[in-house]
Order: structure tokens, then C-alpha cells, then sequence
């Protein structure tokens, strides 16, 4: 039987754009690690997808059972409505957003089994509110990263 692994997820922006960060939180039996990171310029809808993206990078082991809980619509219905398979079957065609950091999500989650549950942001759910905590604390830490992908996209329009 493989490990079920439970993982809240949630990105910030301080603008749109502007700084950002994500959290993420690893849970698993009893053991719970928590993730973050902060960016110079990038959006809010790249934070989201990147707490997924870095917590998925942090298991060590494949073919694990994941739960992620997210409190973005565009993470959680890009995938349970099947957005994600047909952005990559038209190569995202129209202009559509974060191809670097979807191919990388698709290319993780192709190891484990993945169920996305969306919850309410800023409601009543702890997890989800610490996501929120370490998100704008990375977002307004100092020595922020660079987001290559996205600058490198905004000099270019």
C-alpha cells in the first residue's frame, strides 16, 4: 500500500503583479513540514501553482497518494476539468499562461496518484491559513528571487 500524503497549498501576490510567495504544507501520519518562497515580480496564479509544484518536488518517493487542498479555482479546475489536457494538447494555444510551470506540474504529477480538493480561502480552515501566512510572509521577506520565466516574458511585450 502506498503513502497517503496530505498537501495545502496556497500563493500571494503584493500586486498583480508584483511580489509573491507560496506556501505549502506536507502532512504525512505525523510529521508535517512546511515550505516557502519568495519572488521580486511574478502573479498570483504562478505562487499557486508554484506551492503545488514545490511540494510535489519535495517527495522523495513515486507513486505516492496525494490529497492537495488549494483555495485557487484556476489550480483546482484546471485539472478536475481537464483545462491542463487541453492546453497541452493545442502546445496552449491563445496566449494561455504559465506553460513553463504547468509542464512542470504535469511532468511531477505524472509520478503519483493526485486528488484536488478546492477549499475557501480565509475561512475557517487552519492549514489553508498558514499556506496563506508563509505565502505573504515569503512575498514581503527580503532577498526575494527572481522569477527567470515570467520577467523574461513581461521584456518581451
Amino acid at each position: 500500500m502506498s503513502a497517503s500524503i496530505i498537501m495545502y497549498t496556497d500563493g500571494a501576490a503584493r500586486g498583480n503583479p508584483g511580489r509573491g510567495g507560496f506556501g505549502t504544507i506536507l502532512m504525512y501520519q505525523n510529521k508535517r513540514m512546511e515550505l516557502s518562497g519568495g519572488f521580486r515580480m511574478t502573479t498570483n496564479n504562478r505562487m499557486e501553482l508554484l506551492a503545488v509544484i514545490e511540494g510535489l518536488k519535495a517527495l522523495k518517493k513515486p507513486g505516492l497518494n496525494i490529497t492537495i487542498y488549494s483555495d485557487s479555482q484556476y489550480i483546482v479546475k484546471a485539472i478536475k476539468e481537464g483545462w491542463l489536457k487541453k492546453w497541452i494538447a493545442t502546445n496552449f494555444a491563445g496566449g494561455k499562461k504559465n506553460k513553463d510551470l504547468w509542464l512542470q506540474y504535469h511532468h511531477l504529477a505524472k509520478e503519483h496518484n493526485i486528488q484536488f480538493v478546492w477549499v475557501k480561502g480565509h475561512a475557517d480552515n487552519p492549514y489553508n491559513n498558514r499556506c496563506d501566512e508563509l505565502a505573504t510572509a515569503a512575498a514581503d521577506g527580503k532577498n526575494l528571487a527572481v522569477d527567470d520565466v515570467y520577467e523574461a516574458e513581461m521584456k518581451s511585450l
